[in-house]
C-alpha cells in the first residue's frame, strides 16, 4: 500500500473518488498515516463520509495477489504462516498450487456490535476439528476470526465504542505483537494486516468508549468534518442525490445553505450531527416534489420550483435530533432556517438586479399563485413581460427554448424572495437567536 501510495502521489493520479471537501484536511492525513504503516481510527459525527473513505483503500493495493489455495489466511506462497501452509508448502514445494486474490476481496468490514464475540474477530477453538481426533493443544484446531483473515488485506470496524471492552482488549495483541490469543492459545503469527476503524465522538458517552490501551495502538486518530465550503456540499448533494426530476443548482444551493445553517443552529443538538445524507434526501424530496406536481398538472418535463421545498422539513424531521427545550417547536425551526436559505441564495444570485418593477407588478394588482397544483406556465401568465424577469433568468442560466418549469423555477426563486425579505425582516432578535 505504501509504495502504490507513493506512486500515485508522484504521478498525480485521482486517489480519493467520490470523496468531497476532505482534500487540504483529512486526506493529507490519512495518506501521512498508510505511508508510516499506522492502524488508523476515524473520528467524526456520523454522514461524514468515514465509510467510504476506508472503503477507497482497496485501490492502494496490488490489484490480484498470489495466495495458497484452500489456506485460511490466503497466504503468499512464497511466505506461509499457518502450520498447515508450512508444511503444505515444504511437502509439496515447486509443485504448489497458485490461485490469485482480487484485491476487492481482501477488504472485510464489520459493524460492532454489544452482541460481537472474541471468536468473531479474532478466533476460537474449532469443535468438528477437535473432533477429528486432534487435542486442544494442536493450534490447527483454531478457526480464525476475521481480522486474522484479513491477513494481507484490510479489516474495517465500523463504530468501535459500540465494541464491549473485553473484546476490544482481545485485539491489543493482534495490533501490537500481531500473535493470535484464544483460549490459552498463544500463536505467534506474522499477520499483515491494516485495521481501520470508525467512531462517533458522541459514543464515547452515550455508548461506550475506546479503551485507553487499545486507542494507543493506532497510530494516527484522524478527525473527519462535514464539507466546509458551500460549494462542495453542493458537489457531494449532486453526486450522491438519485434525482429522478430536474433540480437546478439554485435549489441545490438552497439546500446546501439550508443544512448548513442546521448544523450551526443552537436549536439542533449538535453532538449528534446533520449528516450529509439529510442534504441527499432532501434533494431527492424535492425531486419527487416535482414529479408528484408534474403528474398532477400535466408538466413535462418535470423539474423542480421552490415551491417544492415545503416538502423537506415534515418529511426529514425525523433525521435530526433537536435540543430539549425544542419540543414542540421543530417545524417552526425547520421552516424559518430554510426561508433563510432560500433568502440567502436569492440575495447572492441577484445581488445588483433592480427588483422594483417586478414589486410594482405583484402589488399592483398582478395576482401570482403557487403551489402544488400550479403548472409553471400558469406562474408565468400571471406576471406581465418585464425586462427584469430576462435578467433573472440569465443569473440562473435559462435560455429562451428551455421548458417552462425551469424559467417558472428561476421567477418563483425572485418572487420568494420579495416575499422573504419583509417576512425575514419582521423577525425579533429573539427569534433569529433561538432558532440559530
Amino acid at each position: 500500500m505504501r509504495r502504490n501510495l507513493l506512486t500515485a502521489l508522484r504521478s498525480g493520479n485521482p486517489l480519493w473518488r467520490g470523496i468531497v471537501g476532505f482534500e487540504g484536511t483529512v486526506l493529507p492525513q490519512l495518506e501521512r498515516a498508510l505511508i508510516a504503516g499506522h492502524d488508523v481510527v476515524l473520528l467524526g459525527e456520523r454522514g461524514q463520509g468515514k465509510t467510504r473513505l476506508l472503503r477507497g483503500l482497496t485501490a492502494l493495493l496490488d490489484e490480484w495477489t498470489p495466495v495458497i489455495p484452500g489456506s485460511e489466511l490466503d497466504e503468499h506462497p512464497l511466505e506461509p504462516i499457518t502450520p498447515t501452509s508450512i508444511r503444505r508448502a515444504a511437502e509439496e514445494g515447486d509443485a504448489l498450487p497458485v490461485a490469485w486474490r482480487h484485491r476487492e476481496d481482501r477488504y472485510v468490514e464489520k459493524l460492532a456490535t454489544p452482541d460481537t464475540a472474541v471468536g468473531d474477530l479474532i478466533g476460537d477453538v474449532d469443535p468438528v476439528k477437535v473432533a477429528e481426533g486432534r487435542s486442544l493443544g494442536d493450534p490447527e484446531t483454531i478457526h480464525f476470526g476475521l481480522v486474522p483473515r484479513a491477513h494481507r488485506g484490510i479489516v474495517t470496524i465500523n463504530e468501535l465504542p459500540d465494541l464491549a471492552e473485553r473484546i476490544q482488549v482481545a485485539l491489543l495483541n493482534v495490533m501490537e505483537e500481531r500473535d493470535v490469543q484464544v483460549r490459552g492459545y498463544s500463536l505467534r503469527l506474522p499477520l499483515d494486516v491494516l485495521l481501520v476503524a470508525t467512531a462517533n465522538p458522541e459514543d464515547y458517552t452515550n455508548r461506550g468508549r475506546i479503551i485507553t490501551p487499545l486507542k494507543d495502538r493506532f497510530g494516527a486518530e484522524i478527525r473527519t468534518h462535514y464539507p466546509a465550503e458551500l460549494d462542495d456540499e453542493i458537489s457531494l448533494i449532486r453526486q450522491e442525490a438519485l434525482l429522478e426530476a430536474e433540480v437546478g443548482d439554485h435549489l441545490l444551493e438552497v439546500l446546501a445553505r439550508f443544512v448548513g445553517h442546521l448544523r450551526e443552529s443552537s436549536a439542533v443538538d449538535q453532538r449528534s450531527g446533520v449528516s450529509a445524507r439529510f442534504a441527499i434526501a432532501a434533494a431527492e424530496t424535492v425531486s419527487a416534489a416535482a414529479l408528484h406536481r408534474a403528474a398532477l398538472t400535466g408538466e413535462e418535463p418535470a423539474v423542480a420550483r421552490p415551491v417544492d421545498l415545503d416538502a423537506v422539513p415534515g418529511v426529514l424531521r425525523g433525521k435530526l435530533e433537536f435540543e430539549a427545550g425544542e419540543e414542540g417547536r421543530e417545524d417552526e425551526v425547520l421552516g424559518y432556517l430554510l426561508r433563510r436559505s432560500v433568502a440567502d441564495t436569492a440575495r447572492g444570485l441577484f445581488a445588483g438586479l433592480d427588483l422594483s418593477s417586478l414589486i410594482s407588478a405583484v402589488t399592483g394588482g398582478h395576482q401570482v399563485a403557487t403551489g402544488e397544483r400550479v403548472a409553471g406556465a400558469d406562474v408565468l401568465r400571471a406576471l406581465p413581460e418585464l425586462p427584469v424577469l430576462h435578467q433573472v433568468a440569465e443569473r440562473l442560466d435559462v435560455r429562451a427554448g428551455d421548458p417552462v418549469g425551469r424559467i417558472a423555477s428561476a421567477v418563483e426563486l425572485a418572487l420568494e424572495a420579495l416575499y422573504l425579505a419583509k417576512k425575514l425582516a419582521k423577525d425579533t432578535d429573539e427569534q433569529r437567536s433561538v432558532y440559530g
